[in-house]
């Protein structure tokens, strides 16, 4: 009983003491979404190899203009062939941040980064300086960070519209324009929302909320996942896997 007092008692009097004592952190470590927005970001039902689930957009209602809805429905309708992920691009901030793989935070006084399991992406929110003049065509664009109390903000820009937000379709311009808020809810869990601006795909700004879980696991780290290599390996197999001559 000592033991599981102490084991629950020590992460959070170090989640207390940081908060108290030190400037504001987003706290290292291994962290993963447990949601199913990967796949559909609004409410949806199971189908075949998708798993059904609560979306995390707010209000459930993502305001397309006209033509921009039918952008939607016909992205969804090829969304096997046509969804960047599946093709094994980088899936762009914020779909990044809720696909169904690890990430690690690393903090530094001058910038946080983000390492990606999937396709060993690497994000970084520089905490100082402007945004660089643009437009610039970036996948995962770019991202300055402030803190507001113990809330980290990041106003991100300069993206590519060769990104979707999941697997049904939903997309955007090069015009989007994202102010993610990261909130440590305690030591395993921090509170994700983001807002959505593009004007030249939406009637209005949208939000999407999500809480980011802690993985807790002895082993907890981000193994190998080059998504492109897989469609390689008949032609070049690692040495272990080929047939004996």
């Amino acid at each position: 009983m000592r033991l599981r007092l102490a084991a629950f008692l020590i992460p959070v009097t170090l989640f207390v003491f940081l908060h108290l004592s030190a400037p504001a952190v987003l706290s290292s470590g291994v962290w993963q979404a447990l949601t199913t927005a990967s796949w559909d970001i609004q409410d949806h039902a199971a189908q075949k190899g998708m798993p059904g689930g609560p979306g995390i957009v707010v209000g459930n209602e993502i305001p397309y203009q006209p033509w921009a809805l039918e952008r939607k429905q016909q992205n969804y309708a090829q969304r096997t062939a046509l969804d960047p992920v599946a093709r094994c691009y980088l899936p762009g901030i914020p779909r990044l941040m809720y696909i169904p793989f690890p990430f690690q935070i690393v903090q530094t006084p001058n910038e946080i980064a983000m390492l990606f399991e999937f396709v060993h992406a690497v994000r970084f929110v520089f905490m100082s300086g402007a945004h660089p003049p643009g437009p610039i065509d970036w996948w995962m664009g770019d991202s300055r960070g402030r803190w507001e109390g113990d809330t980290l903000v990041v106003d991100a820009v300069h993206f590519n519209d060769r990104t979707w937000f999941d697997n049904a379709g939903n997309f955007h311009s090069e015009a989007l324009h994202l102010v993610e808020r990261y909130t440590m809810l305690g030591p395993d869990h921090i509170q994700y929302d983001v807002r959505i601006e593009d004007p030249k795909v939406f009637t209005r700004p949208w939000d999407m909320s999500l809480v980011l879980y802690r993985r807790k696991e002895r082993n907890a780290q981000l193994y190998d996942y080059e998504c492109y290599a897989f469609d390689y390996e008949k032609y070049y197999p690692y040495p272990q896997l080929r047939s004996p001559q």
